[in-house]
């Protein structure tokens, strides 16, 4: 894909961070960087990913609008593969032609989805943090899918409401009219719980999983594929109760579903936080540019509209392809 964008006119430059723009008459003129340098163009496409909280604060303090945007969060859940394969093959053997099966559940507890999002089998938990002192973790599955473990996200939905009440009842910390920040700082805070209580170093907190269930310290845990190492902690210290206890239940009602899956030979592992961006960037509905910055297109999962790699991609085939209208518009 890069030969291709550079044989089309595109470059790239690398360890550039943008850390500011200068705005003219409801336009960006121009960005600049961290080392100084100044980048003009007639439009710009902001496409972060869903990471970039520097880039959230900047357009906050710019008094450019941005909105808070609910968001899922939880944990992963890791079981051996071979149990995984036994339940979904109903314990055939599944021998040298059938893939290491994998799973989706869902499940309503309280009027709140818990699913399963990401699902690896044959996968690696991998720490997936971007500051110090949080802890995020993160699936993957090589393109083999021959490890032995096979880990996926469980994740609650979050709304603006939960965030305020774990944020002011929990931390005693006050939104202070920082409304569009709110999920940020709350997903921000759990990653911080999880990395003391796993006890730093980035070894992520851990409880078998009907240990977890029933509230129980782990006396000890399985092995996991997550290299930093896991330590066995209480969930309570960390998850706000309204994720724990959902996700108490579902556990529950998913071994219903899939026989063999609540279980502690699996382990589940703290925190899966970075499911979708907790911020979204408004745009235009016909031209999507930003709402004060005519030649500003939001984009991807970063912006808020997109929720995977397909979904980015084609929000990104769109933002495009109106760019390439409005250029020829002369707006």
């Amino acid at each position: 894909m890069r030969k291709l964008i550079t044989q089309c006119g595109g470059e790239f430059l690398f360890e550039k961070k943008v850390v500011d723009f200068n705005i003219q008459n409801e336009k960006i003129r121009s960005v600049i960087t961290s080392d100084g340098d100044t980048f003009t163009a007639g439009a710009f496409i902001l496409a972060t990913g869903h990471s970039a909280r520097d880039i959230f604060q900047l357009l906050n303090n710019k008094k450019l609008s941005i909105e808070a945007k609910p968001f899922a969060l939880g944990v992963r859940i890791e079981h051996p593969q071979s149990l995984i394969d036994n339940i979904q093959y109903h314990k055939m053997n599944r021998g040298e032609f059938l893939p290491p099966s994998s799973y989706s559940l869902v499940q309503q507890v309280d009027e709140k989805g818990v699913f399963s999002f990401c699902m690896c089998p044959g996968g690696i938990i991998a720490p997936a943090s971007t500051s110090d002192g949080e802890l995020v973790v993160n699936g993957w599955s090589p393109s083999k899918r021959n490890n032995p473990f096979a880990n996926s996200g469980m994740v609650v939905q979050v709304e603006i409401s939960d965030a305020k009440n774990f944020l002011e009842k929990v931390i005693g910390h006050k939104s202070s009219g920082q409304s569009s920040l709110l999920l940020m700082e709350f997903q921000k805070q759990v990653e911080q719980r999880a990395f003391t209580a796993g006890g730093g170093k980035f070894v992520a907190p851990a409880q078998r999983m009907t240990d977890f269930v029933n509230n129980k310290i782990s006396s000890s845990l399985p092995a996991c594929s997550y290299l930093p190492g896991i330590h066995t902690a209480d969930m309570k210290d960390v998850l706000p109760g309204f994720i724990l206890k959902r996700l108490q239940t579902a556990f529950k009602a998913f071994g219903k579903k899939l026989n063999g899956y609540y279980t502690n030979e699996a382990v589940v592992v703290a925190t899966e936080s970075r499911t979708s961006s907790a911020v979204r960037i408004p745009r235009d509905a016909e031209n999507l540019h930003h709402p004060q910055l005519k030649n500003l297109f939001p984009c991807g999962e970063g912006a808020g509209y997109a929720g995977g790699i397909v979904s980015a991609a084609m929000d990104g085939e769109r933002v495009a392809a109106q760019l390439q209208l409005t250029i020829g518009k002369g707006q």
